[in-house]
């Protein structure tokens, strides 16, 4: 019974996950694969693998180094009894887009480094160009796109879904994006649509669209 208590209790913590943030973090000491980490005046001592009750992690450890992970990011930290290392919560990336004078919200960014123009368009399922702007991108869509039918407003045709290595809008950048390329002219300008913008924090406001990612 005891044994099996200990097993729900560790089981709880570990769902539960860190309860705070951390704002201090000071390995003290590293031996056979093993640190010492003191976390907000906390001290623990992790095995490679092991994650605190404080949410961090010992992803390896040698007589030098002990590189811990901590909200998702790795670091590497070296021991000293005098040294302390501070940990802060990642900083908002932030965008804003203006309306023109028909609403629209218009911006210049980035595709695979080159710069381009876009429509930003949460209605839009992904990021759609047509062929000439994918072919003005090197994009090889007809060689290594999936074919698809696309549904427009007024008729169904060929497109072909792509891998974006990068899609960038100001200090925003996203890597691996899905795109659509349209085999015709439509749509006129580049739709940055939810296959980008679905994975950041978007707020319109009147005129103002505010665009938001953890860095």
């Amino acid at each position: 019974m005891r044994n099996f208590s200990g097993i729900l209790l560790t089981t709880l913590l570990l769902l539960s996950g860190p309860a705070f943030a951390i704002t201090q973090i000071e390995v003290q000491a590293l031996f056979g694969g093993k640190a010492i980490v003191m976390i907000d005046g906390q001290r623990r001592m992790l095995s490679i693998g092991d994650t605190s009750p404080e949410g961090v992690k010992l992803v390896n450890a040698d007589s030098k180094h002990a590189v811990l992970e901590v909200d998702g990011r790795t670091k590497s930290y070296q021991p000293g009894g005098t040294i302390s290392l501070s940990y802060a919560k990642p900083e908002m990336l932030e965008e804003k887009i203006y309306a023109d004078d028909r609403g629209m919200f218009n911006s210049i960014g980035a595709i695979n480094g080159r710069t381009v123009r876009f429509l930003v368009d949460t209605g839009a399922t992904t990021v759609a160009m047509n062929k000439s702007q994918a072919r003005n991108l090197g994009i090889d869509y007809r060689m290594k796109g999936e074919h698809i039918v696309v549904s427009t407003a007024s008729d169904h045709v060929k497109g072909y879904r792509v891998r974006l290595s990068s899609v960038s809008l100001g200090k925003i950048k996203l890597r691996n994006v899905d795109a659509m390329v349209i085999d015709g002219n439509h749509p006129g300008p580049i739709l940055l649509g939810m296959s980008f913008l679905g994975k950041l924090k978007v707020e319109k406001v009147g005129g103002v669209m505010k665009i938001r990612q953890r860095h």
